[in-house]
């Protein structure tokens, strides 16, 4: 089984509405995201050329537009955290979301919004988001990797 991984970088600001320390407050994070992609046929013959299933370019492409895009030098903040605290309604990079902003939760988010958009004969098979340089939380497809 040959895998691909491609690796972004994202800044972005949260809050944990509910959390008992510092992170209740909004606060940011330089987010290093992992993704792993795999052709749905493993082979152990060589690829014809151009001798890959998949290009990095396409691989960044799709996450760049999709998720990247979507969450970099943005504020995202919980329906919940937003009623305790209305004065952060008007911010123009303000995303918000019903769930909390975890990294668990960004990467639902990320599975969510990439599973069914990826290309022909390619699965999602890991995501991993570094929140700091010592600390992640990581997706793995339960279809493809099971005991």
């Amino acid at each position: 089984m040959i895998q691909l991984t491609k690796i972004f970088h994202f800044e972005m600001a949260h809050a944990i509405h509910g959390y008992p320390g510092a992170c209740k407050n909004i606060h940011g994070h330089s987010y290093e995201l992992h993704v792993t992609l795999m052709h749905e046929s493993s082979t152990h013959e060589y690829i014809p050329a151009p001798g890959f299933h998949i290009d990095f370019k396409e691989i960044k492409k799709l996450v760049k537009g999709m998720v990247i895009d979507q969450l970099d030098h943005k504020v995202v903040l919980s329906h919940q955290f937003l009623l305790q605290n209305p004065s952060f309604f008007s911010p123009d990079n303000l995303f918000t979301w019903k769930v909390e902003p975890t990294a668990e939760n960004i990467l639902v988010y990320i599975v969510k919004t990439l599973r069914n958009r990826m290309p022909a004969g390619t699965v999602l098979s890991r995501l991993k988001l570094f929140e700091t340089k010592d600390s992640y939380a990581e997706w793995t497809n339960s279809n493809i990797f099971k005991p």
